[in-house]
């Protein structure tokens, strides 16, 4: 029979075991210089707007068309570096950390709500004095580009949706759809490389795309200081709102783009936007999936730049 004093040693043993497993899994943030370094190249800038440091790069001519790219959940500015790339010679290519997510970080006050999304990025275009521009977002960064075009009808040009959130069935209205058990809160201090891998895997078609460089800064930007934090605060504040009465105030030509083996969000709901938006057309990429400007990005980009090349040819006199 095991003594009090055994069964007390054996006890604490299985705790040492237990704290030092832990300790192994341990993920501690990651400093800002130390990301900064990894992926601040020029042209990163900051600029202070309603209490909080946006992170972005502006690229690009000057006085060229703008282009504002927003990007999705969990995601950072850098998903959109192949498609900067073509597109700078002949616009001004404007990328930001969006509120929660990389280098910008938490926002102070952990409000994530819609109204305050659109303010800050109202306020950011304010700021950087853009009168007009066109904006392209992907999936959550969709949602935010059609609610700023909704608010900001006069000065969006053109817009590029991919894959955009925000049309829920009617059931869904009011519901939380990222709302996450309190257990997921342990991201906060334990977050294994391997489980971001295995998220990202199904936004891919085919997942052999998702090379160890891409995999390690996704992993790198969800370890910035506050954004594990602001992503749980986010996902437990979004709520499903009927979009319709907005989207009617859109006035830009809207490009609807999916991969058509998006498993995030079908691109049969291309046609729930395409009903209610003024002008709009689809294009749905064969053989990709949600991240298809990371999958395959000269596919998706080709049908982005023929867009973008009309609504230009539209514009001029």
């Amino acid at each position: 029979m095991m003594t009090r004093p055994q069964k007390l040693t054996k006890l604490g043993l299985g705790a040492a075991i237990l704290a030092l497993a832990l300790l192994g899994l341990w993920t501690p943030d990651l400093e800002r210089a130390e990301l900064t370094k990894r992926y601040g190249a020029p042209p990163a800038q900051s600029i202070a707007v309603d209490g909080l440091t946006v992170y972005y790069k502006d690229s690009g001519p000057k006085n060229a068309p703008v282009l504002l790219f927003l990007h999705g959940f969990g995601s950072s500015l850098q998903t959109w570096d192949d498609w900067s790339a073509k597109l700078d010679p002949q616009y001004r290519v404007i990328r930001l950390d969006l509120p929660g997510f990389g280098l910008t970080g938490a926002h102070p006050a952990q409000d994530y709500s819609e109204a305050t999304d659109v303010a800050i990025l109202t306020h950011f275009v304010d700021k950087l004095g853009l009168n007009q521009f066109s904006v392209i977002g992907h999936s959550m960064g969709g949602k935010m580009a059609w609610a700023l075009a909704a608010s900001q009808p006069e000065r969006v040009q053109a817009l590029v949706l991919m894959a955009p959130d925000g049309f829920p069935e009617l059931k869904d209205i009011g519901s939380k759809p990222y709302e996450v058990p309190a257990i997921m809160g342990l991201i906060q201090y334990f977050l294994p490389k391997y489980l971001v891998q295995k998220s990202i895997e199904p936004a891919f078609a085919d997942p052999h795309m998702l090379n160890e460089a891409l995999v390690n800064r996704y992993y790198d930007m969800l370890r910035a200081t506050g954004v594990r934090g602001a992503i749980l605060d986010r996902s437990n504040q979004t709520i499903y709102t009927d979009p319709v009465p907005r989207l009617k105030k859109i006035k830009a030509p809207t490009l609807l783009l999916w991969g058509e083996q998006d498993q995030m969000i079908p691109s049969s709901n291309a046609q729930s936007y395409a009903v209610v938006l003024r002008h709009s057309s689809t294009v749905v990429v064969p053989k990709l999936g949600h991240l298809l400007q990371e999958e395959q990005p000269d596919t998706g980009l080709a049908a982005v730049m023929q867009f973008l090349e009309a609504q230009q040819a539209a514009i001029k006199p």
